[in-house]
C-alpha cells in the first residue's frame, strides 16, 4: 500500500512540473529518464484513437498516459486523410463529432483563410445546422488544422504524451497472470498500468501481448462472407483495367521471354474466395496545392528510375485521362490526393511484410512508398509519354509548403489501410455489417460502404495484366460494432482493448477502418477500460447495459432507426436497401465534378456534367448480381437547372434497354430514387447500367443506382 501510495505522489508530482514548464504538456522531446511511469490507463499508439481514448479516461477521472510512437498525434486524420470518410454523419456522436465540431470552430477564424477566401470556398464538408444546431460541424480539413485540435485535447485535458516512444516488441511487455503489467519503449521507459489499450494500426502492442490475430484474407467460406479472399473477375472501382484495351505486361508487349514489367507480379493469383497473406494496398494522402505562393514543385527523388511507370505510359497510352479525379479539394486551394486508377498513388503488393515487420523493415517499406509515389509525380511532370495536357495541369500542382514542415512537405503518416487484425471474443463480419445477422452489445456504429482497395496487380490467363481485390459494396445502411470485437478472449488477455485492430474479416475491416469510426471505438473502449478499474474486473466481464447507459449519456450512437429528415443527405434508411452503387464505385469518363450541393444526395455527394461537352461524359455503374428480377433504380437530387433528357442504358441478361430520366421532377420513390424498369439479370453476366450526357438539355447529375431484387 506504501509503495503504491509513493508511486501515486511521484507521478502526480511529475505531472504537475510537466503541466507548468510544457505549454502542451508534451513529455516526451526531453524524457530520457529509466523511471517508471504510472497510470490508470496506458494508451499506446497516437492515432486519433488514441486521443479521444485519453479524452475520455480523464472525463471519467482517471489518470492516463498516451505513449506515442510518432512525433505527431492524429494519424491518418492529421496525416493527409482531410476528405473525410464518413457514411452517413447521424451516427457518429461523442467525441469524434466534438472532433469535427471544433475543426469547423477553427474555420470560423478569419486568419483559417490565407490562401483562399472562406465564401470561395463555400460550406463544402459542412454538417447540417438542423442536425448540428450550435455545435457545427466541418468534415474537410487541412491537415495541420486537425493535428492543432489534437493538441488542444491533450493541453485541454491535461494529458501526458510521451512522443517518438517505440515499444520494445522482443521483450518489453510484461505479462502475468493473463494481464499485461507494464510495457516498455526502446529508450527504457517503463509504463505501468491497471488497463492497456493498443491504438496503433499495426497492432504492435496486441501482437507483443501474445494476443492472436489474423493477417491478410479470409477465405470466403470462414465466416461465410461473399467478399473476402481472393476476387478475380470483380471490377467495382476505376482502379482497374476493365474499360481500357488490353494492356501487355511484358516489356515487348505480347512477349513473355521479355520479362515482365515493373509493379507486376508474375505469381498467380489464387482461387476466386481464397485466403492468402495479402492486404490492401497503402499509399500517402498527400497534401497538394495549386497556389503559386504556397506550392513546393515536385522534386525528382533519390533512386528515380521512369522505367518503374513504363506501365503507367502504356495506360495513359491506351486513352485514360482520370487522373485527377481524387484530388479533392480541401479549404485553402489544397487537396487531400487519393488512389485513383489502373496505376495511382497505391504502391499495390509491396506491403505483405509490413504488418509482422521489424521496425527496420517497416521504414524500408515506407520509404520505398514515398520513392514511388513522388516517382509518380515526377513522371508525371518530365515524361514524354505522359499526354501534354496531363502533364501540364500536373506542373501546376506541388507540395503544400505550410503542411508537414518538419518532413519536407511530406505527409508524416502513411496509410496503414490494413495490418493486423486480432481474433478477439467476437469477430465483426460482412454478415453484420449487412445486417443478414445482429450485433451483439454495440459500443459504436459504422456506415461506410465496404471499401478495399487493391492487393495484387497479376497476369490474366490471357496475357494481360489486370488488377485485383478492389471491393466497394454497400452495406445496406449503418450497422452496429460490438464491444466484444474490441476485447481479447479471456483466455489471451485481460485487461487489454484494441480500438484500431479490431476483431474483425478482412471484409468488414474495409468499412470498419473509417478515421470516424476509429475515434469512436477509442472513446467506447476507454469508457469500458474505466469501468472495469471502477469495478477491479477483467475487461470481458463489464456489464453492458451500465456500458451501454454511459455510452448513451456521452452522446455515443449505438442504434438507428432511419435518418432525420432534415439529415445533410435527407435519405431515408430505405434508400438503403437492395444493392446500392455510389456514384464513388462508378467508372467515370469526361468532364465530371463532385457535388453536395442539393439534397437529398446518397452518402457524401454527387457528380454532375457542369453541363458542358455533351456527349463527351459518362458514368457507367458495373457489377455482378445474384441471378433473379430486379428493379433498378436511380437516385438524383432533383433542381430546375436539371436536364429532361438523360439517357440511361440498362444492360440485363435479356438484352439492352434505353430510358430517358427527367432530373427536374422528383424522383417518385421516397423522393430520391425513380425506377429504370424491372429487368432480369444472370450471376455470370455482368450487370450495367450506364449514363451519359449526350444531347442533354441541362445539368446531369449521378448519384447512386440500386438494385431491389422482386420475388
Amino acid at each position: 500500500m506504501k509503495k503504491n501510495v509513493i508511486v501515486s505522489l511521484y507521478f502526480a508530482t511529475q505531472m504537475l512540473l510537466v503541466l507548468i514548464l510544457s505549454p502542451v504538456f508534451d513529455v516526451s522531446a526531453a524524457d530520457t529518464s529509466a523511471d517508471d511511469t504510472s497510470a490508470d490507463v496506458v494508451i499506446y499508439g497516437g492515432t486519433s484513437a488514441a486521443v479521444t481514448a485519453a479524452v475520455q479516461v480523464k472525463q471519467m477521472g482517471k489518470s492516463v498516459v498516451i505513449v506515442c510512437p510518432d512525433q505527431h498525434l492524429g494519424g491518418l486524420t492529421s496525416g493527409g486523410l482531410g476528405w473525410t470518410d464518413t457514411g452517413n454523419k447521424e451516427v457518429i456522436g461523442g467525441l469524434a463529432r466534438d472532433f469535427y465540431h471544433r475543426v469547423y470552430l477553427e474555420y470560423e477564424k478569419p486568419g483559417a483563410w490565407k490562401w483562399q477566401s472562406k465564401d470561395s470556398y463555400g460550406n463544402k464538408g459542412q454538417g447540417n445546422v438542423a442536425i448540428d444546431g450550435a455545435n457545427r460541424t466541418q468534415w474537410i480539413f487541412e491537415p495541420h488544422v486537425a493535428e492543432k485540435v489534437f493538441d488542444d485535447y491533450v493541453r485541454e485535458y491535461a494529458i501526458p504524451v510521451f512522443r517518438d516512444h517505440w515499444l520494445d516488441r522482443s521483450a518489453g511487455v510484461e505479462v502475468a497472470g493473463g494481464k499485461i503489467l507494464s510495457i516498455r519503449t526502446l529508450r527504457g521507459k517503463t509504463f505501468r498500468g491497471k488497463i492497456f489499450l493498443d491504438a496503433t494500426y499495426e497492432g504492435d502492442l496486441m501482437a507483443a501481448a501474445g494476443v492472436p490475430y489474423h493477417v491478410g484474407r479470409e477465405s470466403s467460406d470462414t465466416y461465410g462472407e461473399n467478399w473476402n479472399g481472393v476476387q478475380t473477375g470483380v471490377l467495382h472501382h476505376q482502379h482497374h483495367f476493365g474499360d481500357l484495351p488490353k494492356i501487355s505486361p511484358y516489356k515487348i508487349p505480347g512477349d513473355p521471354a521479355s520479362g515482365v514489367l515493373p509493379l507486376i507480379s508474375p505469381d498467380p493469383p489464387g482461387e476466386k474466395g481464397a485466403g492468402d497473406h495479402r492486404v490492401q494496398a497503402y499509399c500517402f494522402r498527400m497534401c497538394l496545392t495549386n497556389h503559386p505562393d504556397n506550392r513546393v514543385p515536385f522534386a525528382k527523388p533519390a533512386g528515380y528510375d521512369a522505367s518503374q511507370y513504363e506501365l503507367l505510359a502504356r495506360i495513359y497510352e491506351a486513352g485514360w485521362d482520370a487522373t485527377f479525379r481524387k484530388f479533392d479539394p480541401i479549404p485553402n486551394r489544397k487537396t487531400d490526393t487519393n488512389n485513383h486508377g489502373p496505376l495511382s498513388t497505391d504502391n499495390i503488393g509491396f506491403n505483405y511484410d509490413y504488418p509482422d515487420a521489424s521496425y527496420e523493415r517497416r521504414r524500408e517499406i515506407i520509404g520505398q512508398h514515398e520513392t514511388y509515389q513522388k516517382g509518380w509525380l515526377y513522371f508525371h511532370t518530365t515524361d514524354s509519354r505522359v499526354p501534354k495536357k496531363i502533364r501540364d495541369e500536373m506542373r501546376s500542382w506541388g507540395l503544400a509548403a505550410d503542411e508537414f514542415k518538419d518532413n519536407g512537405n511530406w505527409p508524416n503518416q502513411i496509410y496503414v489501410r490494413e495490418a493486423r487484425r486480432m481474433k478477439g471474443q467476437y469477430v465483426m463480419t460482412e454478415n453484420e455489417l449487412q445486417k443478414r445477422r445482429p450485433t451483439p452489445k454495440s459500443v459504436g456504429m459504422g456506415s461506410y460502404s465496404i471499401d478495399s482497395h487493391n492487393v495484387q496487380r497479376y497476369i490474366k490467363p490471357d496475357g494481360y495484366v489486370q488488377n485485383e481485390g478492389d471491393i466497394g459494396v454497400s452495406t445496406n445502411g449503418p450497422y452496429q460494432i460490438s464491444y466484444d470485437s474490441l476485447v481479447p478472449k479471456k483466455s489471451d488477455c485481460q485487461n487489454l482493448l484494441v480500438p484500431v485492430c479490431v476483431s474483425s474479416s478482412h471484409i468488414a475491416f474495409g468499412s470498419i477502418r473509417m478515421e470516424p469510426v476509429f475515434m469512436i471505438l477509442g472513446q467506447s473502449a476507454a469508457t469500458a477500460a474505466v469501468m472495469a478499474i471502477q469495478s477491479d474486473i477483467a475487461v470481458q466481464d463489464v456489464d453492458y447495459d451500465a456500458l451501454k447507459k454511459k455510452l448513451s449519456d456521452d452522446g455515443q450512437v449505438l442504434e438507428f432507426h432511419g435518418a432525420k429528415s432534415t439529415a445533410a443527405s435527407g435519405l431515408k434508411l430505405d434508400a438503403f436497401s437492395g444493392t446500392v452503387i455510389d456514384d464513388a464505385s462508378a467508372k467515370l469518363s469526361g468532364n465530371w465534378q463532385t457535388s453536395h450541393a442539393n439534397a437529398p444526395h446518397f452518402m457524401d455527394g454527387y457528380v454532375h456534367d457542369g453541363n458542358v461537352q455533351k456527349g463527351d461524359s459518362i458514368a457507367k455503374f458495373d457489377l455482378r448480381l445474384d441471378s433473379g428480377t430486379y428493379d433498378v433504380q436511380m437516385a438524383f437530387p432533383p433542381n430546375q437547372n436539371r436536364a429532361t433528357n438523360v439517357p440511361v442504358q440498362i444492360k440485363h441478361s435479356d438484352g439492352v434497354a434505353n430510358v430517358s430520366v427527367n432530373q427536374r421532377e422528383t424522383p417518385p420513390i421516397d423522393g430520391t430514387f425513380i425506377s429504370l424498369g424491372k429487368y432480369r439479370f444472370d450471376e455470370n453476366q455482368s450487370a450495367a447500367v450506364v449514363i451519359s450526357n449526350r444531347s442533354t438539355d441541362g445539368y446531369v447529375v449521378v448519384d447512386a443506382i440500386r438494385f431491389v431484387p422482386l420475388k
